[in-house]
């Protein structure tokens, strides 16, 4: 059973006892405290077996936990008795290191890596095959001892394949992370914050949290509580009792409840100063609600050929139900087809029997250059002919990629595009300055790159002041003639595009290191709700 946190007027007749009347640490007047440095490195040097580990952490963890609620308990009371100027008080926010289950194995056997290396042999020229070194350390203890033992240079790999320590540790090597751990688990600490760091990294340190409070006498003190009144009643001011009666103080500088209400995500907050720079430059925005599209479209269209590994099942999700397009531009695909397979306008094509069965599969769109194809379709077959056009996007697409810090499986992609007569590289370069410095990025660099719908083909880099180096920010280029005049794109008009991920300047504009924190079940709603404006 949780022990109770003590009554108002048992907290003052502490306070009142305490030297000065104040009580610095509330954890000295707890009956309930947490299991003390001494008695944690008792249980760790006596424990022989991974159970006693876990037995002794838990009876640990649910010790620090028991402290913890009483110390909650007790901050109920002082603000109810701070509320009245009894006394006052101060939170103290501690978070003591322990040592994890990796940490006490690491005491209890050695490091991983100390261990790899007690397993080879003294003399450098011998080795132990690797296979040996998995069964008697584990599959995951072996991955970390060989990412350390090889890091710190004290065991090498031959020729042969086989492990072997290096000249310098042949004969003796101190097992320093185990020294470490014994010694925070002696003191609670290290002098080096670094080597802390490095071991919470490895998962052997972790940090309990536990709340505890500074308490002080205040100007209204008393070992007795007596009761305020809150309103001034009818029958107080009949029986002018209110003249005698004590009155709880108003706190005019109390903040109002915050009403609950909406918020935009980052990302579209970025997303709107992007169609803000679009529409001051004269863009229009092409629809781009068709999440799910014909290969045709995505790919086909495109001029990238029916070989390429994107469109695999390893980079492209694939729809089940329905699996194929009912409907397709008929007279355009049978271009498309010519292009493919015997080539047209200056170019031999990719030279393979094209597959309709192929490009009818139905995807979910891998990129929002599927919508500028449809809608250049479009403007090329519309009454009156070709008229000019700079047209933008921003929206959903999809790959079928494993997520890590910087990668998901649906991410925002911006694109835009111009079609006009004699367009050049150079207009794409100049166009490109003018973007990118409406986002106050003006230092660039253009290298060639290769892009099966575009050529030429640019990756547009940028100075990046916090890391000291050139990062890519975009990717662009000139559509293909291959992919323009089946279309019905007249001669003599040239079509430049560019792209960027909208995740990217938004991960950079809030100091987001992380995707999964900007997107996904981690993001705390609070994190929206604060998240700032943004300005380019």
């Amino acid at each position: 059973m949780a022990q109770q946190a003590p009554r108002a007027e048992e907290v003052l007749a502490l306070i009142d006892a305490a030297p000065g009347g104040e009580i610095s640490d509330s954890r000295t007047i707890s009956p309930v405290q947490p299991c003390g440095l001494e008695e944690s490195l008792a249980r760790i040097e006596q424990s022989t077996s991974a159970e006693q580990d876990q037995q002794a952490l838990a009876e640990e963890d649910a010790m620090h936990k028991a402290a913890a609620q009483w110390q909650l308990g007790l901050q109920g009371t002082l603000l109810s008795l701070q509320s009245k100027e009894m006394i006052k008080f101060s939170n103290v926010d501690a978070q003591p290191l322990f040592l994890t289950l990796d940490g006490r194995e690491c005491v209890r056997l050695g490091s991983p890596e100390y261990r790899l290396w007690s397993l080879l042999p003294a003399s450098t020229e011998q080795g132990i095959a690797q296979a040996e070194l998995v069964d008697a350390l584990g599959a995951d203890t072996f991955k970390q001892a060989q990412a350390r033992a090889f890091r710190n240079k004290i065991a090498c790999r031959r020729p042969d394949g086989s492990f072997a320590r290096t000249e310098a540790f042949a004969n003796a090597l101190t097992d320093d992370t185990r020294l470490e751990l014994r010694e925070i688990a002696k003191t609670g600490g290290l002098k080096d914050e670094k080597k802390v760091v490095e071991l919470k990294k490895r998962k052997m340190l972790g940090n309990r949290k536990l709340l505890y409070f500074s308490i002080t006498k205040g100007p209204a003190f008393a070992l007795t509580i007596q009761k305020l009144e809150t309103d001034l009643t009818a029958d107080m001011l009949a029986t002018g009792s209110w003249k005698n009666a004590d009155f709880k103080g108003y706190n005019f500088n109390a903040e109002g409840a915050v009403p609950t209400a909406g918020a935009l995500h980052p990302l579209l907050k970025v997303r709107q100063e992007f169609r803000n720079i679009f529409f001051e430059m004269g863009f229009t925005e092409m629809p781009t609600n068709r999440f799910v599209d014909s290969s045709f479209w995505c790919f086909d269209s495109i001029f990238v050929p029916q070989q390429h590994p994107a469109r695999d099942v390893q980079d492209t999700f694939f729809v089940a139900d329905p699996p194929a397009a009912q409907e397709l531009p008929e007279e355009y695909l049978k271009r498309v087809v010519e292009v493919h397979e015997k080539g047209a306008f200056g170019s031999i094509g990719y030279r393979y029997p094209f597959d309709r069965e192929v490009t009818e599969k139905l995807v979910l769109r891998t990129h929002t250059t599927a919508v500028s194809a449809a809608m250049l379709y479009a403007i090329a077959n519309q009454p009156g002919g070709f008229r000019p056009a700079k047209l933008f996007s921003i929206d959903r697409v999809f790959r079928n990629e494993s997520t890590d810090a910087t990668h998901l499986a649906e991410f925002h992609q911006v694109e835009g595009v111009v079609a006009d007569y004699s367009l050049t590289l150079g207009d794409l370069i100049g166009f490109m300055e003018v973007f990118f410095a409406k986002m106050g990025v003006n230092n660039l660099r253009f290298k060639p790159a290769y892009n099966p719908y575009t050529e030429p083909s640019l990756e547009i880099f940028s100075y990046h002041e916090g890391l000291k180096k050139w990062v890519e920010i975009g990717n662009s280029g000139m559509f293909r003639p291959e992919m323009l005049r089946p279309m019905g794109i007249p001669e003599g008009v040239n079509v430049l595009g560019w792209g960027l991920s909208l995740e990217r300047p938004t991960m950079i504009r809030y100091g987001i290191k992380d995707i999964r924190h900007l997107v996904g079940h981690r993001v705390p709603l609070t994190s929206t709700e604060k998240a700032a404006a943004v300005r380019f």
